[in-house]
């Protein structure tokens, strides 16, 4: 080994991805092995470090060679149970022999009918209760994890069967993606991969049988078809009839958000609403807002669209006091956003600056800063902000002022407090330099 390969072997155990990508552009071996003379693409696989192996496949590592025990990189990522190292990985799999696809296939369906704990105690043998947690797997998702027998192993095989069988094309049926996904959360990988798969799916036919589910008894079903309708742009664009999808989708949501039983469903339904247009939108809704599950009610101010009559806004000031912090917020943030507001509303948001919730402060504050209210009272009670403890709601403060040409903008920008890294692209810092450019263009 060269003194390239040798730092490009040290770079890949402690997971540093650049590093490994500078090593190759500098002519370190993509194949290079490591210190249990495998190729270091199988320590990537075994530590689960997808960005470590996406680097050494795209600089020339062969996720294909034949290793010592007859398996492959790939064909260790499979096993390994995580969706994201298999993709890191998985390049060319449709152009391998018939064998090798069948395989990884075969594989990847053992792993996940199997069982992960079961399997992995007979492949080591060990007594014992396993050791289990979750994990984040890739960007966004995640899976949980076994360890066994001085094994670890992620449970993300049926995530792993799905994005093979898709890639294979193969056309699993419907009713077996869901059962794959109905088992978890839809942050998790297996939930994941069935969603996207059946929405790549370019027929009404799929889209008629997953939507099908929204009947079964089970909450978990209907919970799959309310993810599924949310991946409703990737079903419209890749689809030869959007303006079918964008129908059918419509009257679906309208007819079930009246007969939905329970809340986690249909506050997901509620959601999905807010960015879609729906027939007979505000009577479902304005039905909601007392509903007696937090999670609708946080959704029902969302799909309130100013300017507000009757029982919409008799509807919004209620939920402004709800006892659930969250909905709270959500009724904040939707007062904010007429452009001109009644005095009753402007006091309402302004009382909730001292609310007990951290998140309904700063909504309610950051409502009335961005507004278009320009009355003495809004903008005195920005300017009361400036003694608060918490930062954001100082900031919010000086940003009001500021958006209102006050010239006691830069004192309230004095009284903020330093910018942290967490601010740092924070439109609201920039509102003292906006400022100073239409109040002081000669400043220097």
């Amino acid at each position: 080994m060269t003194g390239l390969d040798v730092r490009l072997a040290a770079a890949v155990r402690v997971g540093d991805a650049a590093e490994v990508r500078a090593l190759i552009e500098a002519g370190a071996d993509p194949d290079a092995a490591g210190a249990d003379g495998l190729p270091v693409l199988c320590a990537a696989v075994e530590a689960f470090a997808h960005e470590v192996a996406e680097a050494l496949v795209e600089g020339g590592a062969d996720p294909h060679r034949r290793l010592p025990d007859g398996t492959t990189p790939l064909l260790r990522a499979v096993g390994s149970g995580s969706p994201a190292t298999v993709s890191a990985v998985n390049h060319g799999v449709l152009r391998l022999p018939r064998e090798q696809r069948e395989r990884l296939l075969a594989t990847a369906r053992h792993w996940y009918e199997a069982g992960t704990e079961a399997e992995l105690r007979r492949r080591t043998g060990a007594r014992g209760p396993a050791r289990t947690g979750r994990v984040q797997d890739g960007e966004h998702l995640h899976v949980e994890t076994v360890t066994l027998g001085g094994r670890t192993v992620r449970a993300g095989h049926g995530a792993v069967l799905t994005e093979l069988e898709q890639e294979l094309r193969i056309l699993t049926p419907v009713e077996e993606l869901v059962a794959r996904a109905v088992r978890h959360t839809d942050d998790h990988v297996d939930w994941s991969a069935s969603c996207w798969a059946l929405a790549c799916r370019r027929s009404p036919e799929t889209w008629s049988q997953v939507v099908a589910f929204h009947r079964h008894p089970s909450p978990a079903h209907r919970a799959f078809v309310v993810g599924f309708l949310g991946y409703g742009v990737m079903q419209a664009g890749l689809s030869t009839h959007p303006r079918w999808y964008e129908r059918e989708r419509g009257r679906l949501l309208a007819s079930w958000a009246r007969t939905e039983t329970d809340g986690g469903v249909l506050a997901g339904l509620l959601a999905l609403m807010s960015r879609e247009e729906v027939p007979g939108a505000p009577a479902i809704v304005l039905r909601q807002a007392g509903h007696p599950d937090p999670r609708v009610r946080r959704e029902v101010p969302a799909l309130f669209d100013p300017p507000w009559t009757g029982g919409a806004a008799a509807a919004l000031r209620v939920l402004a006091g709800d006892p659930e912090p969250a909905v709270r917020a959500a009724a904040a943030h939707a007062l904010g956003r007429p452009e001109v507001w009644s005095g009753e509303d402007r006091e309402l948001l302004v009382s909730l600056f001292g609310d007990p919730d951290p998140q309904v402060r700063s909504t309610a504050s950051y409502a009335v800063a961005s507004g278009r209210d320009r009355s003495p009272a809004a903008t005195e009670a920005l300017f009361g902000l400036l003694a608060a403890d918490e930062q954001v709601l100082r900031l919010n403060g000086a940003f009001g002022l500021a958006l209102r040409d006050d010239p006691r903008t830069p004192e309230a920008y004095g009284r903020v407090g330093p910018r942290g890294r967490e601010h740092e692209h924070d439109h609201r810092w920039d509102g003292l330099w906006r400022w100073s450019m239409r109040n002081e263009p000669d400043t220097p």
